[in-house]
């Protein structure tokens, strides 16, 4: 899958980009772009936090970083976020999603 058109942007605190989220899903997944975000499935409701805590766990295993590494720094309460990683670069941030398999 080609990425060129994510909205990736690094710095010293690491790398930031846009999610598109979409709770309860059958099962948690990078399902593909939707314009300039990555779309991922969660299991989680959105609800209380639920669907939140489930995407920083999940970029955080995606990413190989602790949990406490991956931030949500914008859309705490819908579908369209920005998340952080903190520790992380471009390359390293492609290099996982290159690894994903898609359906």
């Amino acid at each position: 899958m080609d990425f060129s058109g994510l909205d990736v942007r690094e710095s010293p605190e690491g790398v930031t980009f846009r999610v598109r989220v979409q709770p309860r899903a059958s099962r948690c997944a990078v399902t593909g772009l939707a314009g300039d975000a990555v779309r991922v499935a969660l299991t989680s409701p959105p609800v209380e936090g639920a669907a939140n805590a489930a995407c920083t766990a999940f970029f955080a295993a995606l990413f190989g970083v602790a949990k406490g590494r991956v931030s949500i720094v914008a859309g705490l309460k819908g579908r369209d976020k920005t998340v952080r990683v903190a520790g992380c670069d471009k390359a390293a941030f492609f290099a996982a999603l290159g690894a994903v398999k898609f359906d």
